[in-house]
């Protein structure tokens, strides 16, 4: 089957509803990007599993050094896929919140279709 269409013709209804009601996507092409490295998939889809983890647990679970583990951990904390909490000397990360629990889930059920 031809991906394309055979003539040109522009549905006009259709073109000025979907524009009138298209938001600013910026934020979201951003989350996505965050995720789309696939390091950082696995930080989170770790962060799935166990709730929270510190820098040496993910360093260790990807069999990284600990500042390439600190280094993707950061990014996800500054595009709002992950946070942080001090405790002591160590520092634990844990997903920002449960949208990111089911965006990472959904993703991994649709990609075994």
């Amino acid at each position: 089957m031809k991906e394309t269409c055979d003539v040109t013709k522009v549905n006009v209804q259709a073109v000025e509803a979907v524009r009138g009601q298209m938001p600013e996507l910026s934020k979201v092409a951003k989350f996505l990007k965050a995720l789309a490295d696939e390091t950082r998939l696995k930080i989170t889809f770790a962060l799935t599993i166990e709730e929270r983890l510190c820098v040496c647990d993910v360093a260790a679970i990807l069999g990284t050094s600990t500042a390439t583990a600190s280094h993707h951990l950061r990014y996800l904390k500054e595009h709002g896929l992950a946070k942080s909490a001090r405790e002591g000397k160590l520092v634990y990360y844990s997903l920002a919140d449960d949208h990111v629990y089911q965006i990472v889930m959904i993703a991994y059920e649709h990609s075994k279709e």
